[in-house]
C-alpha cells in the first residue's frame, strides 16, 4: 500500500535471518536509442535493521546497482561476473514499525548514471545482500538538448554526451529565407542545456525577422540587403506593390540615378534657371541667377579676350537628369561682348651686351595684348636694395639699353606692358648681372684672349675672396650665431618649419593634421609607470593591422577636464607630430573619439635621463656619455633647424632606450611660458636650466636651448647630479649675473667642461650652434684621446706643443683649434694649386700675406 492506502506492485525480499545473501533482480534487454549515458531512478523502501529482532551480523540496510551492455536481446542467463557494478545504494529514510497497518510509507529515491556507449542495448541488476527491503518504480531515461531556433537557426534534438562536463558542437542550418551572417553554432550541455551560441543567419532582402523567423516586407515596404535591421518605409516618391520587394519603384516622372542607393527619394530633373544676369568686367564675366536648390548660382569667367562675342549656355543638371533623358532643355543662354582690357604680363626677358656698366633688354609681347600696345615700362633695381630704391624706363618697342649700372652688381629686371585700357601688371622678376670688365662678355666680336683675362681675373678674385674667408674664420669665435642660422633658413626655403598648434581656431584641426587618430581596440595598456600633468601614465602594446606589434607609453588625460586642459594636453601630440627624427621622441597617434583621450608614443625602456644616470653612477665611459650627448645635440639641431624652440631642455626630459639613444622629449613648456607673463620668478620657469636673458626678459630662442643643452651636458658627466645643488632660485640667478658658472664635474674632461663654459656665454651671439656642437662631439668621438685630460691634470711641454688633434684643443673655438695650413695645403683644398708658382713667384708665400693682394 503506498502513502495513500493504493495497492501497488513491488518486488521485495526480506531474508535478514539467514547470513550470506546473494538475491539478485534483472530487468529486461533495454535498447540504448542512440544514448551515451542513461540515468536509472529507483523508488524503494527499506527496513531498519535496529527494529528487527535477534538479526545482528546478518541484516543490511543496502543493495548494489549493475549493468551489462549487450548488442541483442537473447542472452537468458547472465554470469554475475559479467555485470558492472554501478553504486551501492543506501537509504535516506527508513521504518521501523511492524504493524503494517499503522506504519507511515517512507519512500526512498535514487539516481544514478551510467556510460553506454559500446553496445545497442544494455541491462540492468540489482544485488540484495540481507536487507529488507521493496523496489516500488525503476526509471531509466537519458537526456537531450530539445529542438530550437536561435539566431534565426535552427538546431535540432540533440542527445548530450558521454561524459557530465562534455559538450556537443551542433551546426545549426538557418530558417527559410533566410542566409548565413556566419557559422551558426551551439554545445549541447551534459545537463540537457544549449551552450554558446555562435554565427546566426540574417533575413535575405526583402524578408524582416519575426518570432524567430522571416516574413516578408508588406506592401509599401522594403529590405535591400540581408544586413539592414528590419524593413523600411518607401522613401518619398516611390512605391511597392508586392510582398517582399527590395527596392521601391519610383513613381511616374519620378528617377533615381545608377549610383542612387534604395533608400534615396526618387526626384525629377530640375528645371531651366531663371533670369540669369550677367555682368561684364573688361575681360572677366560674373553670371548669377536666383536660388534654386543647387550647391551654386554664381560662376566667374576670367581670362577673356577683349572686345569679343562670347555666349553662355548655363545648364542645370541633377543626377536623375541622365537617367530621365532631359538634358539641355533645362537651359537658358546669354549672349555679350567683353571690354577692352589691360594687357597680360610679359613672360620671358632676355639680356645681351652686358657690360660693366650697361647691358641690353629685349621681350615678347604679352600673350593677350587685349589691344594696341601703347608703350613697355620697366623697372629695375639691385637685388641687394630689395625694392627699397628703384629706377624706371619707358619705351615704345620690345627693347632697351640700360645704363648708368654698378659692375659686378646683381639686378632684378620686371617689364609691363599699357594700353587704352591702362598698364598690365609687372612681369616675374628676371635676374642679370653686370659685368666687371669694360667689354662686352655676351653678343658679337668677343676678343677670345680677352675672355681668357677676364675669367683669370675672376679666379683671383675668388681666390683672394676664399682667403679672406678662411683667415677671418681662424680669428673670429661665434660671431653672430644666432643672425647667421636665421639667414640659413631664408637660403633655404625647403627646410620644414614649425608650425604653432595655437595659431589654429580649432585646435581638432591641428591634431588631425599632424597626429593619426588610433583605433583604441589596437591599445592593450599593461600597467601604469607613473603620472603626468595631466593624467596616468602607462605602458603597453599598440598592434595596427598590417604592422608588428610595439611596445608604447600611453599618456591620458583625466577625467572631469577643462577646455583649456583638454587644448594643451592635444597640443603636446599636435608639436611632436611634426617631428620625424631618431633623437626625438615619436609620436605614434592620438586616440580622441572616445574617453579617456590618449597620447600614444614610442615606449622608452630605461625612463628619463637624469634617474637613469643617477640609477647606473660610474658605470659608462667618457665615450658613452659623449655618445649620449650627442644624439641629444643632434634632435636639437634639428629642432633648430626647424626654427622650434624647447625652452624646457633638461636631463629630466630626455629618455632613453633599451640601446642608451638619448631622445628629446616634453614639448609641453612653451604654451605655460607664453600664457603665463608672470611666470619668470615662478616655479614653472626652470631656473636652473634656463639662460639669463630668457629668465629677465623671456627672451626664448635657440641661443637660449644651447645655454640648457651645457646644464644637460654638466647633468650627463655629473650621473644626475643637481646644478647648483642646494641653492634656491634666487642665488642661482644672482651667481649667474655675477658671473658664476658651474664647475667641472668630478673626473671631467677639459675638453667637454670648456664647451660647457663656451654654451653659458652671456652674450647669446657668442654661443656655438647646435651644428657647431655636433661638429665638435663629433670630433671628440673620432679622437678619443682628446678625451683623457680631465681638470686634474697638469699639461706637459709635450702637450702644449702637440698641436691640433692633441689634448691641448679643448674648445670648438675656430682659433684654437684650425691647424696653421702652408700655402699648398690651402691652394689644394680650394682646388687652385695651378696658381701656387705664380703666388710664389711673386712673393705671396703665407696666408697671411695673401691680405695685401689687391685686384691689380
Amino acid at each position: 500500500m503506498d502513502e495513500k492506502n493504493v495497492p501497488i506492485r513491488t518486488y521485495q525480499v526480506c531474508n535478514v535471518l539467514e547470513p550470506n545473501q546473494n538475491n539478485w533482480l534483472r530487468t529486461d534487454w533495454i535498447p540504448r536509442s542512440g544514448a551515451q549515458r542513461v540515468y536509472v531512478e529507483v523508488k524503494f523502501t527499506l527496513r531498519d535493521c535496529n527494529s528487527l529482532p535477534g538479526v545482528t551480523g546478518t541484516c543490511k540496510e543496502t543493495f548494489n546497482l549493475y549493468y551489462h551492455e549487450s548488442n541483442e536481446d537473447r542472452e537468458s542467463y547472465i554470469k554475475e561476473s559479467s555485470f558492472i557494478k554501478v553504486d551501492t545504494v543506501a537509504a535516506d529514510e527508513s521504518f521501523t514499525q511492524v504493524d503494517v497497518g499503522d506504519r507511515i510509507m517512507k519512500l526512498n529515491t535514487e539516481v544514478r548514471d551510467v556510460k553506454v556507449t559500446t553496445r545497442k542495448g544494455f541491462y540492468l541488476a540489482f544485488q540484495d545482500v540481507g536487507a529488507c527491503i521493496a523496489l516500488v518504480s525503476v526509471r531509466v531515461f537519458y537526456k537531450t538538448c530539445p529542438l530550437t531556433i536561435r539566431n534565426l537557426a535552427t538546431f535540432p534534438d540533440t542527445v548530450t554526451g558521454a561524459d557530465t562536463s562534455s559538450l556537443v558542437e551542433v551546426r545549426g542550418s538557418c530558417v527559410n529565407q533566410s542566409e548565413e551572417r556566419e557559422e551558426p553554432k551551439m554545445y549541447c550541455g551534459a545537463d540537457g542545456e544549449w551552450l554558446v551560441p555562435i554565427g546566426g543567419c540574417l533575413c535575405n532582402p526583402g524578408y524582416q525577422e519575426k518570432s524567430g523567423t522571416c516574413k516578408a516586407c508588406s506592401v509599401g515596404f522594403y529590405k535591400a540587403k540581408s544586413s539592414d535591421p528590419g524593413c523600411s518605409k518607401c522613401p518619398p516618391h516611390s512605391h511597392s506593390v508586392r510582398d517582399g520587394a527590395t527596392v521601391c519603384d519610383c513613381h511616374s516622372g519620378f528617377f533615381r540615378a545608377d549610383s542612387d542607393p534604395p533608400s534615396m527619394a526618387c526626384t525629377q530633373p530640375p528645371s531651366a534657371p531663371q533670369q540669369l544676369i550677367s555682368v561684364v568686367n573688361e575681360t572677366s564675366v560674373v553670371l548669377e541667377w536666383p536660388e534654386t536648390g543647387l550647391k551654386t548660382t554664381r560662376v566667374v569667367v576670367s581670362e577673356l579676350r577683349a572686345h569679343t562675342h562670347y555666349t553662355f549656355i548655363v545648364h542645370a543638371h541633377n543626377g536623375v537628369s541622365q537617367a530621365s533623358g532631359a538634358g539641355a532643355a533645362q537651359s537658358v543662354s546669354v549672349t555679350l561682348t567683353t571690354n577692352q582690357a589691360a594687357p597680360s604680363p610679359v613672360s620671358f626677358i632676355q639680356a645681351t651686351d652686358v657690360t660693366r656698366h650697361s647691358l641690353s633688354l629685349a621681350w615678347q609681347q604679352p600673350d593677350r595684348p587685349n589691344g594696341v600696345i601703347l608703350e613697355y615700362e620697366v623697372k629695375f633695381y639691385e637685388k641687394d636694395q630689395r625694392e627699397r630704391s628703384y629706377r624706371i624706363m619707358r619705351t615704345f618697342s620690345r627693347s632697351v639699353d640700360v645704363t648708368g649700372l654698378n659692375p659686378l652688381t646683381v639686378y632684378v629686371f620686371h617689364v609691363r606692358a599699357r594700353t587704352a585700357a591702362g598698364y598690365g601688371e609687372f612681369s616675374a622678376p628676371f635676374e642679370f648681372s653686370t659685368n666687371s670688365d669694360p667689354f662686352p662678355l655676351i653678343g658679337e666680336g668677343v676678343n677670345s684672349a680677352f675672355l681668357l683675362l677676364s675669367i683669370s681675373g675672376v679666379g683671383i678674385l675668388l681666390l683672394i675672396s676664399a682667403a679672406v674667408f678662411i683667415i677671418s674664420r681662424r680669428r673670429s669665435k661665434y660671431s653672430k650665431t644666432k643672425q647667421d642660422s636665421e639667414e640659413e633658413k631664408h637660403l633655404n626655403p625647403g627646410v620644414k618649419i614649425y608650425v604653432d598648434p595655437f595659431t589654429y581656431e580649432d585646435p581638432d584641426q591641428a591634431i588631425h593634421e599632424f597626429a593619426k587618430e588610433i583605433d583604441v581596440s589596437s591599445i592593450h595598456i599593461e600597467r601604469v609607470i607613473g603620472m603626468g600633468e595631466f593624467g596616468e601614465v602607462c605602458s603597453g602594446r599598440l598592434r595596427v593591422q598590417g604592422k608588428r606589434e610595439i611596445y608604447v607609453a600611453i599618456k591620458s588625460l583625466k577625467a572631469g577636464y577643462s577646455d583649456k586642459q583638454r587644448r594643451d594636453f592635444l597640443s603636446e601630440a599636435s608639436i611632436m607630430g611634426q617631428f620625424d627624427h631618431p633623437n626625438i621622441i615619436r609620436l605614434e597617434g592620438v586616440v580622441t573619439r572616445c574617453k579617456p583621450l590618449m597620447i600614444i608614443t614610442e615606449y622608452m625602456e630605461n625612463g628619463s635621463l637624469d634617474a637613469f644616470l643617477r640609477k647606473h653612477d660610474g658605470q659608462f665611459t667618457v665615450i658613452q656619455l659623449v655618445g649620449m650627448l650627442r644624439g641629444i645635440a643632434s634632435g636639437m639641431k634639428y629642432l633648430s633647424d626647424m626654427s622650434y624652440v624647447h625652452r624646457d631642455l633638461a636631463a629630466r626630459n630626455i629618455l632613453v632606450n633599451s640601446n642608451l639613444v638619448c631622445k628629446v622629449s616634453d614639448f609641453g613648456l612653451s604654451r605655460v611660458l607664453e600664457d603665463d607673463p608672470e611666470a619668470a620668478y615662478t616655479t614653472r620657469i626652470p631656473i636652473r636650466w634656463t639662460a639669463p636673458e630668457a629668465i629677465a626678459y623671456r627672451k626664448f630662442t635657440t641661443a637660449s636651448d644651447v645655454w640648457s643643452y651645457g646644464i644637460v651636458m654638466w647633468e650627463v658627466v655629473s650621473y644626475g647630479e643637481r646644478p647648483y645643488w642646494d641653492m634656491n632660485n634666487q642665488d642661482v640667478i644672482k651667481a649667474m649675473e655675477e658671473g658664476y658658472r658651474l664647475p667641472a664635474p668630478m673626473d671631467c674632461p677639459v675638453v667637454l667642461h670648456q664647451l660647457m663654459l663656451d654654451c653659458w656665454e652671456r652674450e647669446r651671439a657668442e654661443r656655438p650652434t647646435f651644428s657647431q656642437i655636433l661638429n665638435m662631439l663629433d670630433k671628440l668621438i673620432r679622437n678619443p684621446g682628446t678625451l683623457r685630460r680631465t681638470g686634474g691634470d697638469r699639461p706637459t711641454a709635450t702637450m702644449l706643443e702637440s698641436g691640433v688633434g692633441s689634448e691641448v684643443c679643448v674648445s670648438v673655438v675656430p682659433q684654437v683649434c684650425m691647424p696653421e695650413w702652408s700655402m699648398c695645403v690651402w691652394l689644394q683644398s680650394i682646388g687652385l694649386e695651378r696658381y701656387r708658382d705664380t703666388l710664389a713667384a711673386a712673393g705671396y708665400t703665407s696666408l697671411d700675406s695673401l691680405l695685401a693682394l689687391t685686384h691689380q
